[in-house]
């Protein structure tokens, strides 16, 4: 489901087996100090989060829903600027989701990424197969600090 996340998994376990081996292969403090300035700012990269959350009609039949899905989990193979996905199902037992059962993180290195994605054909293909069964969206975008 998350071709993305087993990506940032990998990415994090390597990232820890470096720390560690350079922590065991570095001596000085000067040398310290470099590599632990270049780690942070490898962690620090703010991504630009694009946030949507779908509630469908009632009328939406699981595989109308499964086809939403899979539309919206195509997406990142067919628009190079996002940079990260991932999606899943609400389970909050607050009893607070007004109906929206679904939620997807769309991630982006830039607002210029996010301005090629939203006119992009193949975004508005997804659209077209969502609109249908949609019965109100929430989309909210923020800077990951």
């Amino acid at each position: 489901m998350r071709r993305n996340n087993m990506k940032n998994q990998l990415y994090l376990f390597a990232v820890l087996l470096l720390v560690s081996s350079c922590s065991l292969k570095i001596n000085t403090q000067d040398n310290d100090k470099q590599f632990s300035s270049s780690m942070k700012k490898v962690m620090a990269q703010k991504q630009l989060r694009h946030v949507v959350m779908f509630k469908f009609k009632e009328s939406a039949t699981t595989a109308d829903i499964q086809k939403v899905e899979n539309a919206f989990a195509a997406l990142p193979s067919k628009i190079a600027a996002i940079s990260d996905f991932e999606w899943g199902l609400n389970n909050s037992p607050e009893g607070l989701d007004k109906g929206f059962t679904h939620v997807f993180f769309v991630s982006f290195n830039s607002e210029a990424d996010r301005e090629i994605y939203l006119p992009h054909p193949a975004h508005k293909a997804f659209v077209d197969v969502l609109s249908p069964h949609l019965e109100d969206v929430m989309v909210m975008d923020y800077w990951s600090k």
